[in-house]
């Protein structure tokens, strides 16, 4: 999965995230994260659903204006348009679901 050719730019996603990216034939994308020093991700709302499920680590945010602590198996989906922001722990891994794309390669 940690293919050089899948790493994702991050520039403008979030401080302290790495990710690798696999995209489907209609443009949605599944991301994996790492975050090894934590980070950051300003608010910000999609023109498509996300779902999400930590591997590791925790998430602290805000997700349509509830706060939200999410550990090691949990999972939310957050439907299209919700505002969204959050803060990674150190060593945070999850996978994301996007449907439309969230990111670009960093190639």
């Amino acid at each position: 999965m940690r293919h050089p050719g899948n790493a994702v730019d991050t520039g403008n996603v979030a401080k302290g995230l790495v990710g690798y990216v696999f995209e489907g034939a209609d443009g949605a994308q599944v991301v994996l994260w790492q975050c090894p020093d934590g980070g950051v991700c300003a608010m910000h709302r999609h023109d498509y659903d996300e779902y999400a499920v930590v591997l590791q680590g925790s998430f602290m945010g805000t997700i349509g204006g509830k706060k939200v602590r999410m550990k090691a198996g949990d999972e939310c989906f957050i439907p299209a348009g919700v505002l969204h922001d959050g803060k990674y722990s150190a060593d945070y891994r999850a996978i994301d679901a996007f449907g439309g794309q969230r990111v670009k390669r960093a190639r």
